[in-house]
């Protein structure tokens, strides 16, 4: 799937100019209850800064409370300043909220067909859904990441708190997030980082091939 993207990706970047990549997504983007400094998207450009082979500029595109669907409303407006690559992290507020998950997909689905249109590589990042909807709902929304990913070609990073550690030690987890218990505390964001960036850097060297 990965191998696709690199082939499949955005279009190269100019030589010297800096990648630049729009994270797309709701408050776990955005960076709810974080200094501005200590949110994802801040702390993965000081990430990407000290780790990337070439300049990246990330542009914060994240909407606390947004869904599938407001990230669609809204695309265009994002792509209004030309970007290569676009990470794509929505669903986990139409989890909270009970959305059918065929309404998720097909929100994703035209995210990611809108981008591959305009010829902008993207990374889809999942967020696996609770059991309190009921198996049969938990696993039609778990599936939307990954058939996606497939059917685009785009890399897939499954879970964006899998950094934070296994689900079945939530004593663990907890001191990792926020007091409402959803949103990641300054380190959770670190360790998120330090586990996505990687896949972010696989991404770029598809944009800025042998800079």
């Amino acid at each position: 799937m990965l191998a696709a993207a690199l082939v499949l990706g955005g279009q190269p970047a100019m030589a010297g100019a800096p990648v630049v990549v729009a994270a797309l997504g709701d408050s776990l983007t955005h960076g709810y209850g974080l200094p501005p400094e200590q949110g994802f998207v801040a702390q993965l450009q000081a990430w990407l800064d000290a780790h990337a082979p070439v300049p990246v500029r990330l542009i914060n595109a994240g909407v606390s409370g947004d869904t599938s669907a407001g990230g669609r409303a809204r695309l265009d407006w994002t792509l209004s300043e030309p970007v290569d690559a676009v990470i794509v992290e929505l669903g986990g507020n139409d989890m909270l909220r009970g959305i059918e998950p065929a309404e998720t997909r097909a929100n994703l689905d035209a995210i990611l067909t809108r981008l591959g249109e305009r010829g902008i590589a993207a990374i889809l990042v999942g967020l696996p859904a609770p059991a309190n909807f009921g198996p049969e709902w938990k696993a039609e929304f778990d599936a939307i990441f990954p058939e996606l990913g497939a059917k685009h070609g785009v890399p897939v990073y499954p879970d964006f708190l899998a950094a934070l550690g296994p689900r079945d030690d939530p004593g663990a987890i907890r001191k990792l997030m926020q007091p409402d218990g959803i949103h990641p505390n300054a380190e959770g964001v670190a360790r998120i980082v330090a586990d996505f960036g990687p896949h972010l850097l696989a991404l770029i060297a598809a944009i800025a091939p042998g800079e």
